[in-house]
């Protein structure tokens, strides 16, 4: 895959961060390829293949239904680009902002191989 354009990483993110709000594992995982990694700080070691990554996302998503992800900016780079987001996330009765930024990489049908996601889990924790 030839360079990503912040113009091209803009637009997957206006598609791609919304379906990680609603609960609907499924609609999520269609963005990734068979074979995708994922991890974030929660599953440092990772989730490996669709099958696994649904099953991840089904919990992951079931306790956050209502966080919203919204791209900062994308920054290109070789295969896919630097996803800087910031989640709203309510815990209790409060909404917590986090910043943080992910790793996304594409295989040759424009699908999610590499998506890791780095933030620090003490800004929730914190809440």
């Amino acid at each position: 895959m030839a360079m990503m354009t912040k113009e091209q990483a803009a637009e997957f993110a206006s598609r791609w961060l919304p379906a990680w709000t609603g609960n609907d594992p499924e609609k999520l995982a269609a963005f990734y390829s068979e074979d995708a990694f994922y991890l974030d700080p929660v599953v440092p070691d990772g989730v490996k293949g669709k099958i696994e990554l649904v099953k991840y996302f089904t919990g992951l998503l079931g306790r956050n239904p209502d966080w919203v992800w919204t791209q900062i900016e994308g920054i290109p780079m070789e295969g896919g680009f630097l996803n800087k987001w910031l989640a709203k996330i309510p815990v209790g009765k409060k909404v917590v902002e986090c910043v943080g930024v992910c790793l996304v990489q594409f295989d040759g049908a424009g699908l999610i191989r590499r998506n890791e996601v780095y933030f620090d889990l003490a800004s929730l924790r914190g809440a």
